[in-house]
């Protein structure tokens, strides 16, 4: 069996961090929404200044997954982003390695590192027409409301939010 590691990314290997978004998003997100809203995202979310922010001011931590050296996916978690809940802000997977359990490997870990902080759950919000809502209800999440967010430029993310509880 292939040994996926897991790593908290240092502030030097937030580049991968893009580059993995920058491979997956095109792919993930193409028949879900439109190529100018995924290229507006990928500028809001993942320019080095963004990421920046994201780990400098808004507690965001980082973790890459690793096989045979090579990165090939990616999360970021924020503990205690509402009372005693931590939020999954991202978790992406290089397209053709997807179904091989990096997504669960990465996922496991953020459980992990919640539990120890004595989280009562985990919440995340998923495009309503994103097939992750299948692997997050496999992992335990359910569906607990919508959401539209405005992001700006005339674009909005029409979310659910799911959340799994840890105890």
């Amino acid at each position: 069996k292939k040994m996926i590691e897991i790593e908290k990314c240092s502030f030097e290997n937030l580049e991968v961090v893009k580059k993995i978004a920058y491979l997956t998003w095109p792919t993930c997100y193409k028949n879900i929404i439109s190529k100018e809203q995924i290229e507006y995202m990928l500028d809001m979310i993942y320019s080095m200044n963004a990421l920046e922010k994201q780990v400098t001011e808004k507690n965001h931590h980082f973790i890459l997954a690793k096989e045979k050296g090579n990165y090939i996916g990616f999360a970021s978690f924020e503990l205690n982003a509402e009372l005693e809940k931590t939020k999954l802000h991202k978790l992406y997977v290089l397209p053709d390695i997807q179904g091989k359990n990096v997504g669960s490997s990465l996922l496991s870990f953020i459980e992990k590192e919640a539990t120890k902080e004595l989280q009562q759950a985990i919440f995340l919000n998923v495009n309503k027409m994103n097939t992750a809502i299948g692997f997050y209800k496999r992992h335990g999440f359910s569906i607990t409301k919508e959401v539209i967010i405005d992001i700006g430029n005339g674009f909005v993310m029409d979310d659910f939010i799911m959340q799994k509880e840890l105890v």
